[in-house]
């Protein structure tokens, strides 16, 4: 990870994004499927989690990133370690 929160922040907004915050989940939490009123864009920061849209799911370690367009519906879920991830949410 090259860049801090601050970083990611500025670069987002500079992006159009709205809002920019951390999230952080319990290890091995599990989020049903269900949808956003945004577009999102994260990078996870710490852990690891699986985000699944339709039949395909993403393993998304430190490091890596995802994005969402909203409405899409999606499942998610959490390490062992749980994670944390940074996000611009738009719209």
């Amino acid at each position: 990870m090259t860049e801090n929160f601050a970083q990611f922040e500025a670069r987002l907004k500079a992006q159009g994004f709205d809002e920019v915050l951390e999230r952080k989940w319990e290890p091995g939490q599990v989020v049903a499927t269900h949808t956003h009123p945004f577009d999102a864009s994260a990078v996870v920061v710490q852990g690891e989690m699986w985000l699944t849209v339709g039949e395909a799911t993403q393993h998304i370690p430190a490091g890596g990133t995802f994005a969402l367009a909203r409405a899409t519906p999606h499942a998610e879920r959490y390490g062992s370690e749980g994670a944390t991830y940074w996000v611009g949410r738009r719209g």
